[in-house]
């Protein structure tokens, strides 16, 4: 196991960090990030050095708000297969989790990939929950793209990262020094669509691999630019992003998704925040086919009473701060999505820390 107590090299960093004589707070917008930050401790070796890190909007299936939830399980009880991430499958919500229609008849299918989906649907109808940001979406347009059968559809719940971002500044509820940008995500858009972030708001960023030194290096990199002044987006991941993306990938999203507006969990309307099918593709749109069943849903409350689990996407709160963490909320016992998924913050620190503080008592 990596310690960064015995890493000559971490140790560098740090003592460079702290030596910036920084109080600041950053912002990171990826579930693997945060897992980093708190299986290594990185959070308490930073918060030592001046840094605060909070986590934002990236986990996607945290960000999915129960009125899309809704609409999967109406789409599962009418008769028709659906396929979902394992992740999806016990999120809560007011109309019920997708395991709880499961267990009452509904055909759920938990699925690895979009292409179980499209194998499936060889043999009957079938609905696939399309959950994931920059990342995932591709492949889901590249499975549209390849012609699957009449019977295959895609519910959309694709979101894209900068917008979000975006939305925090304007909503103006917490104060951020700056961005850790995710390498998965950047490695297909590159670093464009992070330009307009500094520019407006005046905030550094970092694009930062998965490694504990990727993060520390993000960190140190940030904290330069807060002590000099500076407003950028530098690359910490350039073995693995490119400026420019992924072009293959970016043009094929184009061609078969267009932005649309969307709330987020936690949030509300984010403009050209999510993805869903062109018109030329609706007869894979479940929205296009099924839109009579899905008409008369009615629209939920996100949290169950006492999750808090929006505040903690917003950056708001850590997962700690929530009443109900690791109290009445577990992995056994789920009260919000952030303690479902893995990518989940909630989960993340219940794993490995349990109801224990940053310090791991």
């Amino acid at each position: 196991m990596f310690r960064f107590r015995d890493d000559l090299t971490a140790r560098k960093i740090l003592e460079r960090i702290s030596g910036l004589d920084l109080k600041v707070r950053f912002m990171h917008v990826c579930g693997t990030h945060q897992d980093t930050l708190v299986r290594f401790g990185l959070e308490g070796l930073l918060r030592g050095a001046g840094i605060e890190i909070r986590q934002g909007p990236g986990c996607p299936v945290c960000v999915t708000t129960s009125s899309e939830i809704s609409e999967t399980i109406a789409i599962a009880e009418s008769g028709v297969t659906v396929a979902v991430f394992g992740d999806m499958l016990t999120v809560p919500t007011p109309a019920g989790s997708l395991a709880e229609a499961k267990a009452k008849g509904a055909d759920v299918k938990v699925v690895y990939s979009v292409d179980d989906a499209v194998r499936m649907s060889k043999e009957r109808e079938v609905v696939f929950m399309g959950v994931g940001f920059e990342t995932t979406s591709p492949t889901v347009a590249s499975a549209i793209e390849g012609d699957p059968p009449g019977t295959f559809s895609v519910l959309s719940c694709h979101r894209l990262v900068p917008p979000a971002l975006d939305a925090i500044f304007q909503m103006g509820e917490v104060k951020v020094d700056g961005l850790i940008q995710p390498g998965h995500v950047s490695a297909i858009i590159g670093l464009s669509p992070y330009r307009h972030l500094s520019k407006r708001w005046g905030v550094p960023q970092v694009i930062a691999g998965f490694e504990p030194l990727d993060l520390l290096m993000a960190v140190y990199m940030l904290s330069v630019q807060v002590s000099e002044g500076r407003a950028e987006v530098e690359n910490e991941y350039a073995r693995v992003v490119r400026p420019e993306g992924n072009e293959r990938a970016r043009s094929l999203l184009s061609k078969v998704f267009t932005k649309t507006d969307k709330p987020w969990r936690g949030f509300p309307m984010i403009r050209e925040s999510a993805l869903e099918l062109r018109p030329a593709y609706e007869l894979h749109d479940a929205r296009v086919k099924y839109r009579d069943l899905l008409a008369g849903l009615p629209e939920f409350e996100d949290e169950l009473a006492g999750c808090r689990c929006g505040e903690v996407l917003r950056g708001l709160i850590s997962s700690e701060e929530c009443p109900l963490f690791a109290v009445a909320c577990a992995p056994q016992n789920p009260m919000g999505p952030c303690m479902v998924s893995r990518e989940g913050s909630c989960n993340i620190i219940y794993r490995y820390r349990g109801g224990r503080g940053l310090d791991g008592v």
